[in-house]
């Protein structure tokens, strides 16, 4: 009897084990950011939301993808642009599954595809521009890149948020020319600026003239200002120009003052 009863719970045991094996297999516990795409038998039978979900255990299986959004970096490319000159750039896409069973069943690897079809667009992008327009530009070609991108990619349940472009590099000849442009603009601008400073100071003085000329005595007053401005300076020796006319004036004053005391 002890013999029937060990042996009854020799088999009872492993087939235990198994069914408890085959439970655990059919549950199924899918994120909040996660989809899982279901198979039948190897057949495309529906996707399972998140939570906890029941599958027939052997017959069915599941493939979960994420759907948070990712980033995907495009290596530096080396690019010839419109106007033949050489540039290395480079970006990253952030990039989402919106339809999991394209994802599934369209591309092999998604992400993979999206770089490399990043990089494709990128270069045709860029050298169908100017230099000037990449340099200035780079929302707007970002925006071209993610248009072609996003055409391509929307067959496999993926959406494009965005691409940005990184880094442009210029060959260092290149660069060396761009500095010599920049600091020849700011020489012609500064130029420009101290030639509109002496216009408006001959127009200044000019007005000063006139406004001296017509005004009787304006210009003995002005002289006279300048002798008490030179008056506080420390060194021994003035020598004072003064105009004929201040002297006359001068000597006029003086006979008056002379005539008036006798």
């Amino acid at each position: 009897m002890t013999l029937f009863i060990l042996e009854s719970l020799g088999c009872i045991l492993p087939l235990g084990f198994v069914g408890f094996l085959l439970l655990l297999s059919a549950v199924k516990i899918v994120m909040e950011y996660e989809r899982a795409v279901l198979f039948t038998l190897g057949k495309f039978s529906g996707t399972l939301n998140p939570g906890l979900n029941l599958v027939i255990p052997i017959v069915q299986g599941v493939r979960k993808v994420d759907t948070r959004i990712k980033t995907v970096d495009i290596p530096k490319q080396e690019v010839m642009t419109r106007d033949n000159v050489p540039v290395s750039v480079n970006a990253v896409v952030y990039m989402r599954v919106v339809d999991p069973e394209k994802a599934v069943l369209k591309i092999q690897n998604y992400v993979y595809a999206v770089s490399q079809y990043g990089q494709t667009a990128l270069r045709d992008v860029i050298g169908n521009k100017e230099l000037d327009f990449v340099l200035t530009e780079r929302d707007h070609i970002a925006d071209e890149i993610k248009t072609l991108v996003d055409k391509e990619t929307d067959e496999w349940g993926i959406d494009i948020t965005a691409i940005k472009i990184q880094d442009i590099e210029l060959p260092t000849d290149m660069k060396r020319a761009m500095a010599r442009q920049a600091e020849a603009e700011r020489e012609k601008r500064a130029a420009i600026i101290k030639s509109q400073g002496e216009v408006t100071a001959s127009k200044n003085l000019y007005k000063a003239a006139d406004t001296l000329a017509k005004a009787p005595g304006a210009l003995h007053l002005r002289t006279l200002e300048t002798l008490a401005d030179i008056s506080y300076d420390q060194s021994n020796t003035i020598v004072v120009p003064l105009p004929m006319e201040f002297l006359k004036a001068v000597e006029g004053f003086a006979r008056r003052t002379k005539k008036k005391s006798s």
